[in-house]
């Protein structure tokens, strides 16, 4: 991970009128225009709030898109999260940077200070589009992303929220770049992890999906136990050159032993074999289960330890502590950031325990 001691300030500006359309109505997904200046440069930005219940919090999230000039540090556009029921702040990030630790890909992020109209908003996460500037960014080849943007994003012929057969594959999904006939793949893909054979489904599900990776990322999501991982907070990845599919987590602020509420969620909240009908298709076979044993047990012995990651969780809380007593939003809560470092250890104790009293279920 790289820190540096003083936050880059992001400066926005935007038109008082423009400021009060904004404002009028938090659910409306039409962009405003904006000034970013950043590091005495101006960008000309369209401005939106992100995330859905978020929206509702006195500290806003943001999405921008760059428009003149259209490009900042090679991508079109990114989102500044407000992480605002997270006491540390660092949840996100902390939880991106395990995932790339232990082999999955992720967004990379960083903390910025914003500033609107020149009043200070505070500390906020910068986190990358998973987009295509992501792939070329990570040095992965062309392909096709698509967002996961509801609970009907389950893997399943069913649908998640009314309990019917899904009147199309598509629903739960957003592409956000490829062609056409990526949807059609991932139609395929989808129909195949229903109706694959149990007896061929080792053989036949390869030639769909990077099993390495999804088996790393499940791992991921039960070690920081993001619950709604499974079924959004993710996007999918068809690599151009294999044409197999990843899975990339996005928005894991609720984890490392605190829900969406900011409150404490029990160390077993979530269970060790995951959900939605692809992981449980996955864990059925046993080469793939066995495979998934073994990741978990070689990353809690290296990556999930106090040892490992106490130094992480404690660099990021110094680097953003002088800035959280400047942030009028959080700022009245500064002595609960200054337990989180204890409680954040404490998650990894205790799920640790908890993992390792439940690995044999895997056998």
């Amino acid at each position: 991970m790289e820190h540096t001691k003083k936050l880059t300030e992001y400066q926005l500006f935007i038109h008082p009128i423009d400021f009060t359309e904004l404002r009028r109505d938090i659910w409306i997904d039409e962009p405003i225009p904006a000034k970013l200046t950043v590091n005495k440069k101006r960008y000309n930005i369209d401005l939106a709030y992100r995330g859905s219940h978020i929206r509702e919090f006195e500290k806003k999230s943001y999405h921008i898109i760059f428009r003149k000039p259209g490009m900042y540090r090679n991508a079109k556009e990114w989102h500044l999260n407000a992480e605002f029921m997270d006491p540390s702040l660092i949840r996100n990030k902390l939880s991106l940077d395990f995932f790339k630790d232990i082999g999955s890909l992720a967004p990379t992020s960083r903390f910025v200070n914003l500033k609107i109209n020149g009043k200070n908003e505070g500390v906020y996460l910068e986190l990358e589009s998973v987009d295509e500037y992501f792939l070329e960014n990570q040095k992965l080849p062309k392909g096709s992303i698509f967002y996961a943007v509801d609970g009907d994003a389950n893997f399943s012929l069913m649908s998640e929220l009314d309990q019917d057969v899904k009147k199309s594959l598509e629903l739960g999904y957003e592409r956000k770049c490829g062609k056409i006939e990526d949807e059609h793949a991932l139609h395929e893909f989808i129909i195949k992890v229903n109706t694959i054979s149990r007896l061929n489904f080792e053989k036949e599900i390869v030639r769909y999906l990077n099993v390495e990776k999804y088996i790393a990322w499940l791992a991921g999501v039960v070690f920081t136990q993001n619950y709604d991982g499974f079924v959004h907070n993710y996007a999918l990845y068809r690599n151009g050159e294999s044409g197999l599919f990843e899975i990339i987590p996005w928005d894991y602020d609720a984890t490392w032993g605190r829900d969406i509420h900011g409150e404490l969620m029990a160390e077993d909240y979530l269970r060790i074999e995951g959900f939605n009908t692809l992981t449980a298709r996955i864990l059925n076979v046993k080469t793939f289960r066995h495979q998934y044993q073994k990741r978990l047990e070689n990353i809690l012995q290296h990556q999930f330890t106090v040892e490992y990651m106490k130094p992480k969780i404690r660099t990021l809380m110094e680097v953003i502590r002088p800035y959280i007593s400047k942030d009028r939003y959080v700022n009245k809560n500064i002595h609960l950031f200054d337990k989180e470092e204890e409680m954040i250890c404490g998650y990894i104790e205790a799920r640790t325990r908890y993992l390792k009293n439940n690995i044999n279920i895997l056998n």
